[in-house]
């Protein structure tokens, strides 16, 4: 059963682009990654199917309902994390959960005293004392206290330091095992690589790939470390080419036996071949697009 779907979903603002012709497909119980640079649709995506702006033209569902014609009980089931968290001035963090709980209509009080107990967040601050790692806390709390079918996360771990980021993203684990489907939304590609068993990839509002991170990860590019003086700029299919120590990495797209045809009259101290991570794989989307320089650089 499919939790989310798109159908040639668009927006633009006015004349500027937003999102077009995104077709998009979350089965129940994923643990899905949407990822792409700040900039490229994300947030537009997320904000569509939430209901908060509506789009131009095509079709959203959620739990097999139209996302403008009965946005308020798909609203009932989802939990939000929006990238940046704002809270009224004045109340104490037990008061916004409070009024978060109240708001549907529920008894979360336990759920969400075990929340605040593992994300260390004390409950008697005022939200206007609160970092921006307390902020997000909070945020998560409101987002998972009513333990919602769908989680739809918005760069989440932005301001939670290393082990708050460890704590939260065990607790979602803990939450897709009881079933909760998790659309995550992301520039940090190693939560993607780490969480996600599938994901797509945005480019200027339009998906340009999507399958599971295994599939994605499976690319004919390579990262190529060679210790060494070679001139390699001459070589078709060298990306993001950079000075490692006495040598060179880079991420090669061409014919492997070229490569080595083309090494064997260098003086090369060290050769390693490997698999590329999620992140390389990303800056391969994207070159192939014409995106990024021979540099790495978008």
């Amino acid at each position: 059963m499919e939790t989310v779907r798109t159908s040639g979903l668009t927006k633009y603002y006015g004349k500027a682009r937003g999102i077009i012709d995104l077709d998009l497909s979350v089965e129940e119980g994923e643990f899905f990654g949407f990822i792409g640079p700040n900039g490229a649709g994300k947030s537009t995506t997320i904000r569509t199917l939430l209901g908060l702006i509506k789009q131009n033209s095509g079709k959203a569902e959620i739990f097999g309902m139209d996302t403008l014609k009965e946005k308020q009980k798909i609203l009932e089931d989802i939990g939000y994390l929006p990238s940046e968290a704002v809270f009224y001035s004045g109340m104490r963090v037990r008061e916004i959960l409070k009024l978060s709980a109240d708001l549907r209509k529920r008894d979360c009080r336990k759920e969400t005293a075990r929340l605040c107990e593992r994300l260390q967040l004390d409950t008697s601050r005022k939200a206007e004392e609160l970092s921006l790692g307390n902020r997000k806390k909070v945020a998560i709390v409101c987002a998972l206290m009513h333990k919602p079918r769908l989680l739809i996360l918005d760069e989440p771990t932005s301001g939670l330091d290393p082990l708050m980021q460890r704590e939260f993203f065990a607790i979602l684990q803990e939450r897709n095992e009881e079933g909760t489907t998790i659309f995550l939304s992301s520039h940090v590609l190693s939560e993607v690589q780490r969480n996600c068993t599938r994901a797509a990839i945005i480019r200027e509002g339009r998906l340009i790939a999507c399958d599971s991170v295994e599939a994605l990860s499976k690319t004919s590019a390579k990262r190529v470390t060679i210790r060494g003086e070679v001139k390699l700029k001459s070589l078709p299919g060298v990306r993001d080419l950079q000075t490692v120590g006495d040598g060179s990495s880079f991420l090669y797209a061409g014919d492997i036996n070229e490569l080595i045809h083309f090494l064997s009259g260098s003086s090369i101290r060290d050769l390693t071949v490997a698999e590329p991570d999620l992140e390389e794989i990303f800056m391969h989307y994207y070159m192939k697009r014409g995106e990024i320089d021979d540099n790495g650089k978008a």
